[in-house]
């Protein structure tokens, strides 16, 4: 199943930093911590604390956001499904990309152990 182009065109247009306090609500209401969801987000993007700041403060879209991020090379490692879709056969790639974040999220949010959400 893939999304409609009107689902990638909407994804694209979010920003970062709208959907940035739901993840660090939905890890922190599980028990974990912002700095684990930093680590997570580092992990795949190649940000560090201080370029994530600047990115939520400049309200950048999920578009731009992943345009200037250095994709991790195992980011293909993510596995799994997230909001009914397998990440593995997203063919959008920047929906992939923004659905590979969520996915690792959830692993968070679930208690999973951070050796393994960073494959």
């Amino acid at each position: 199943m893939q999304p409609l182009e009107q689902h990638n065109q909407r994804i694209a247009n979010m920003t970062f930093a709208s959907v940035y306090p739901m993840y660090l609500q939905k890890i922190e209401r599980k028990g974990r911590t912002k700095e684990e969801l930093n680590t997570v987000i580092n992990w795949l993007t190649g940000y560090d604390d201080a370029n994530l700041e600047v990115l939520i403060a400049e309200k950048i879209t999920f578009q731009t956001f992943f345009e200037r991020a250095k994709l991790n090379p195992n980011a293909h490692l993510i596995t799994g499904t997230i909001c009914g879709y397998r990440v593995e056969d997203i063919e959008n790639e920047l929906t992939q990309k923004v659905r590979y974040l969520d996915k690792l999220v959830d692993e968070l949010a679930k208690g999973k152990k951070m050796e393994k959400i960073l494959r």
